[in-house]
């Protein structure tokens, strides 16, 4: 399998990982796995829409792309012969670098608010009773949210997916980066050696 193969293997393992970012996101609007009263009462990174914009939607796109690239043959892509590999290949370091920002985004959001921790009701006021991410060592600080019920493990489980697949994301459009520099280098039907297997891109 040659530098397409290489970017369609990379092409179907983003596509899950978005819908799954997606996801993640939309549970946070829920705190606690129940609705608040008002939208006041949501962390405030959660309408950042890290998962949905930087790691759903913006990672949609460079995983179209390189799903595409598989198609490509030695005389052009998509069927148009003048549309050479080598640009196709260079337009999918374009989009890797789209898929970076995008989960680099998504990842600096997550880690934000895991370190602010999740606003919740202390004393009958809505606010962020925890500093510098001090509760993730102390459990007993956990106590000084009253409500929503559960609202720390909540956010700081689908923070922390959000976390992980966008710092996957990341690595995924990088590595993808990188094989498309050698197709566009290489400009030929020559195997890269990626993914095992061999045949042209």
């Amino acid at each position: 399998m040659c530098s397409g193969g290489c970017a369609k293997c990379l092409g179907i393992t983003l596509i899950p990982l978005a819908v799954l970012s997606v996801l993640a996101n939309i549970l946070l609007f829920f705190p606690g796995g129940k609705t608040v009263n008002s939208n006041d009462h949501i962390t405030d990174e959660v309408w950042f829409f890290g998962g949905l914009i930087g790691s759903g939607v913006l990672m949609i796109f460079p995983a179209l792309v390189f799903l595409g690239l598989k198609n490509n043959d030695c005389c052009g892509c998509c069927g148009n012969e003048s549309c050479g590999k080598r640009f196709a290949m260079f337009s999918s370091i374009i989009f890797a670098a789209v898929g970076v920002v995008g989960a680099g985004y998504c990842f600096i959001v997550s880690a934000v608010a895991i370190h602010n921790g999740p606003k919740c009701e202390t004393n009958g006021n809505w606010t962020y009773p925890f500093v510098d991410g001090n509760y993730l060592g102390n459990h007993t600080l956990w106590d000084l949210c009253k409500n929503p019920e559960n609202v720390i493990p909540w956010n700081l489980t689908l923070f922390s997916i959000l976390l992980i697949m966008s710092g996957v994301q990341a690595v995924l459009c990088a590595i993808q980066a990188i094989n498309g520099l050698i197709g566009t280098i290489c400009g030929d039907c020559k195997c890269c050696g990626c993914c095992g297997g061999d045949g042209p891109i």
